[in-house]
């Protein structure tokens, strides 16, 4: 599975009334491990940042004035996130200002139609219901070292998400019957494994094992009626 964690920043909170994408960040998984392929990218957004939204990333308007402008790369940011699925915290907002840069331009794509789309944080909050789930809050309950982002920036957040939803979707962290105990800051130190790897080996039964398999089941459902087992097979 092809996968693409993603992050954008924006010169303000709603396309509708013209905001425009500012900073793309991507990173690319494949079955679950990091390939160290990228796609970043600043973006003129024809447009003033309003202030607010520089004290969130801190990319201005003078930075941004001789960055190209989307339709200059739209072509090659879909070419990279197409067919792929894409993993979004808060998907619903980075895939608007998405689609509405996309709307601009001939031919007009919708980012649902080539791409399939996970939000993190719908993911976090079943996980994990009533507690803080935006990305740092997720980084101290998953240990992930987010000492770096003293301002939000989309390659880096795309980055820490990566890390941060492999460990979301690889299991649970810790086993406490605390349930408070993971906002005071304790950290499971449940890490995901080295990307270069080797791939793990499998080793499936021989004939031999399977009938003795089949043999041991047999009598257990003699003994004990039907097994669970019985009914999956």
């Amino acid at each position: 599975m092809r996968q693409i964690v993603l992050d954008t920043e924006t010169t303000g909170i709603d396309p509708s009334e013209g905001h425009r994408i500012i900073e793309i960040g991507c990173v690319e998984l494949m079955e679950r491990q990091l390939t160290g392929r990228n796609y970043h990218v600043y973006i003129n957004p024809e447009r003033e940042v309003e202030a607010e939204a520089i004290t969130v990333h801190g990319i201005t308007n003078e930075f941004l004035a001789d960055k190209p402008r989307f339709a200059e790369v739209a072509d090659e940011f879909f070419g990279f996130i197409k067919g792929a699925e894409l993993v979004i915290h808060n998907a619903a907002f980075d895939v608007g200002f998405m689609d509405a840069e996309f709307a601009r331009l001939k031919p007009v794509r919708k980012t649902a139609d080539y791409c399939g789309i996970v939000d993190s944080l719908a993911i976090a909050r079943k996980r994990h219901p009533g507690q803080k789930n935006n990305l740092d809050a997720l980084c101290k309950r998953y240990g992930v070292d987010n000492s770096n982002r003293d301002l939000h920036g989309a390659l880096l957040d795309a980055e820490i998400l990566a890390d941060v939803y492999l460990l979301l979707t690889g299991g649970q962290t810790a086993l406490s019957l605390d349930a408070g105990a993971e906002e005071g800051g304790s950290s499971s130190g449940i890490r995901r494994l080295a990307e270069d790897r080797a791939a793990l080996s499998v080793i499936r039964a021989s004939d031999d094992e399977s009938a003795a398999h089949d043999e041991f089941m047999a009598m257990l459902e003699k003994k004990a009626g039907e097994t669970v087992w019985g009914k999956l097979s």
